[in-house]
């Protein structure tokens, strides 16, 4: 079968990037070898066929046998000048370096999310963050400069103090994590702050899953007037990957110029094509040579579809990033994803934070929901009881808690803990 455009300059990419890093990358030159890719690929099919994955785990140990940084690198140690790490939130946290050519390319594929969501020079973009070694929002920090716009950073304040800033400020785009922006609404009714005329008209969210799911978004939207919520993924290991866009809400649009992208039954080599289920998302960083990744599971659940006017290639996420693959909780035989538990929590109003805690010591596993109410005189624990159980047709132990016993959580939410 012929390629497409789109595949034909993917192939082209992919095999400049072979030919840098196949006489320099000493993680990646025995690979290329075993897979008869040392002078690049006939064929995108070839190269999914022999070329093998690259998993977190493999990239760990190789960190740990090559310290500090691993074989990865391409280029002398030297010419790396910027360093970044995972939030080690699926295992041991792994260091990534950057060369200038690399990250402008990362910067450059965020300056597609800012494009897409309207951005022009001349307006301003608040960071709801505190920068820490992880890519976070310094990749869109970076390129909201480039861009032109006037880029706001907030680290080192407490969520009013941010909050307070921010009003003063009136800028039009608003950069944070799901849970964070709930988390500025609520302390803005604590304050008493009106976000009436606050400015901002963009929520680009990342760092947890939320911004594609309708009710999430919602109340989001609801809580800041005026404002779209716009989804966006990356990883610290991959760069900015995805973005929402107003006519699919609920999809996360793939750089596919950027990045060969793959659907595979998770445990397995099974594609899962378009339109034909879940699974777990594979990716090439086609100009990243620096620091390449081949073939990288990433440990994202995602449920790949075709968009209209756009050949099947070219697919979208729907939903967005469901879940991590190694996050599914089975309880009673029930499959339990956090980000579906988590909308069918911000379905019920009145929740503020919650935390769910899973108990294996028992014969039968049993699961608990901890929540704190947004108005402490109210408990809507029997509401939520009973939607948890229409859902997931599994009983939950609701618990209502004293305020302040739950943790608020501005960077990548944990809600979850196992006892076993």
């Amino acid at each position: 079968m012929a390629m497409t455009a789109l595949e034909t300059r993917q192939l082209a990419a992919l095999n400049r990037l072979v030919a840098e890093i196949a006489p320099l990358n000493r993680f990646y030159r025995p690979k290329l070898a075993a897979a008869e890719g040392l002078g690049g690929f006939s064929s995108l099919e070839a190269f999914r066929t022999r070329m093998p994955f690259t998993t977190k785990e493999e990239l760990a140990r190789d960190q740990i046998a090559h310290p500090p940084y691993g074989s990865t690198l391409t280029y002398p140690r030297a010419t790396y000048t910027r360093f970044h790490q995972t939030s080690g939130t699926g295992g041991r946290p792994i260091v990534w370096l950057d060369d200038p050519a690399s990250w402008q390319w990362v910067v450059d594929n965020w300056k597609v999310v800012w494009q897409k969501a309207d951005a022009v020079p001349g307006d301003t973009a608040f960071f709801a963050f505190s920068f820490g070694p992880f890519l976070g929002f310094w990749a869109a920090f970076d390129s909201a400069i480039q861009c032109g716009l006037r880029a706001i950073p907030s680290g080192g304040m407490s969520s009013a103090e941010r909050l307070r800033f921010l009003l003063a400020q009136r800028p039009r785009f608003l950069c944070c994590t799901p849970t964070y922006a709930l988390r500025l609404a609520e302390v803005a009714r604590q304050e008493s702050l009106s976000l009436f005329g606050s400015g901002v008209q963009r929520i680009l969210v990342a760092g947890e899953p939320g911004g594609s799911l309708p009710i999430i978004r919602s109340r989001i939207e609801k809580a800041w007037p005026g404002a779209r919520v716009i989804d966006h993924h990356g990883m610290t290991e991959v760069g900015p990957v995805s973005y929402s866009v107003a006519e699919h809400p609920s999809h996360l649009c793939l750089l596919h110029e950027s990045y060969l992208c793959e659907v595979v039954q998770p445990g397995t080599n099974t594609p899962v094509p378009p339109g034909s289920g879940r699974g777990e998302l594979v990716l090439t960083t086609l100009g990243r040579a620096a620091c390449p990744l081949l073939r990288y599971r990433t440990g994202d659940l995602v449920q790949p579809v075709a968009l209209p006017h756009e050949p099947p290639e070219a697919f979208a996420l729907a939903g967005g990033i469901l879940g991590r693959v190694d996050d599914m909780v089975i309880v009673r035989g029930v499959n339990l994803y956090p980000s579906a538990v988590d909308a069918a929590v911000r379905a019920i109003p009145g929740i503020r934070e919650y935390r769910v805690e899973i108990d294996n010591r028992g014969t039968l596993a049993q699961v608990a929901l901890f929540f704190e109410a947004e108005d402490p005189a109210q408990d809507p624990a029997s509401a939520l009881a009973k939607h948890l159980h229409a859902i997931f047709q599994l009983r939950f132990d609701v618990q209502k808690v004293p305020d302040g016993t739950l943790p608020a959580f501005e960077m990548k939410a944990r809600r979850w803990k196992i006892l076993s």
